[in-house]
C-alpha cells in the first residue's frame, strides 16, 4: 500500500476551510482525475475516476468525522482499496493548515506503473494545493455539514 501525505496553509478561517471540505460534490472543481462525486446520505459516497488512464466507480464511508477537526474514510466494496484522513488546524484567525494523508493500493499495471512513477503521488498533492487556489479564490465556503460521525466500531482498524 502506498502512503501520499501533504499539508498546505489556505488563507481562510479554521470552519471555511473545513466547511468547503464537507461538500464532496464540488471536489471535481479541484481534484484532476475525480470526475463525479455523488453524496449518497451522511455517511456514503460515490465516486468517478480516472486517474493513470484507469477508471474507476466506488463507494466511499466517512468513518470518523469531528467539525473543524477532521474527517477520516475508506472505500467500501469493489476493488479499490483506499483509505484517508483530512486534518484542518487553526493556525491563526485567517489561516488554516489542511493535512492530507491517504493510502491506496494500486491494481492492474497501469496504476501500478503510475504509482512507480510518482503520478498518484503528484496528483494528489496536487489536488490539495488546487483546494487552497479554489478557498482562497472564492473567499467562502460552497455549502458545509457540520455534523459529527462517529466510528462504527472504534477499536477495528479502518
Amino acid at each position: 500500500m502506498s502512503t501520499v501525505q501533504d499539508a498546505v496553509e489556505v488563507e481562510v478561517p479554521l470552519h471555511t476551510a473545513y466547511n468547503q471540505w464537507t461538500q464532496f460534490e464540488e471536489f471535481p472543481k479541484f481534484m484532476e482525475g475525480v470526475e463525479e462525486v455523488r453524496q449518497l446520505d451522511d455517511r456514503h459516497n460515490h465516486w468517478v475516476t480516472k486517474i493513470g488512464g484507469v477508471r474507476r466507480e466506488f463507494d466511499t464511508e466517512i468513518v470518523d468525522q469531528l467539525p473543524d477537526d477532521r474527517i477520516t474514510w475508506r472505500a467500501v466494496g469493489g476493488d479499490t482499496r483506499q483509505r484517508g484522513s483530512v486534518r484542518f488546524e487553526r493556525l491563526d484567525d485567517t489561516h488554516t493548515r489542511v493535512e492530507l494523508t491517504m493510502d491506496l493500493e494500486p491494481s492492474g499495471m497501469a496504476e501500478k506503473g503510475a504509482d512507480a512513477l510518482g503520478m498518484i503521488d503528484r496528483q494528489v498533492k496536487g489536488d490539495l494545493h488546487r483546494f487552497k487556489e479554489y478557498i482562497e479564490h472564492r473567499g467562502g465556503e460552497t455549502g458545509s455539514w457540520r455534523g459529527r460521525i462517529r466510528p462504527e466500531n472504534p477499536g477495528s482498524p479502518l
